[in-house]
């Protein structure tokens, strides 16, 4: 993955919400149009573009492709994510047979789906 990006119908509302989630300054703005945070240790892009621009229309309601981004607690930081606005696409799922992966998705307050994961391997192979 290069870069993965989300659409909103307000750029400046989304982009204020991805900073508080993030913690994090977008690094590129494009007024208006685009905003892209660079997140997490490889610096993975998360683009965000105004919907406006989208090539087709945006289905009515959330779906699709989940992405997962690594935390480091998949309850807490789902929590939180809830707290701040978004609502549960599906809440938390231990997966496998109790090798520590666990996911949950949200939607945020833009109709995106945000999915989050504790992954063993994704820590192996940044150990490695």
């Amino acid at each position: 993955m290069a870069t993965l990006n989300l659409w909103a119908d307000d750029l400046e509302a989304a982009s204020a919400w991805y900073t508080t989630v993030l913690g994090i300054e977008p690094y590129y703005v494009v007024p208006g149009g685009y905003v892209e945070f660079r997140v997490g240790d490889r610096e993975d892009e998360l683009g965000i573009i105004a919907r406006s621009y989208s090539p087709r229309p945006q289905p009515e309601s959330p779906g699709g492709v989940v992405v997962n981004w690594h935390v480091d607690d998949v309850r807490a930081a789902f929590a939180r994510l809830l707290e701040l606005g978004a609502t549960e696409y599906e809440g938390v799922v231990e997966r496998g047979n109790g090798e520590g992966f666990v996911t949950a998705s949200v939607v945020d307050p833009f109709g995106n789906v945000l999915g989050i994961m504790q992954n063993p391997h994704y820590l192996e192979v940044l150990r490695r």
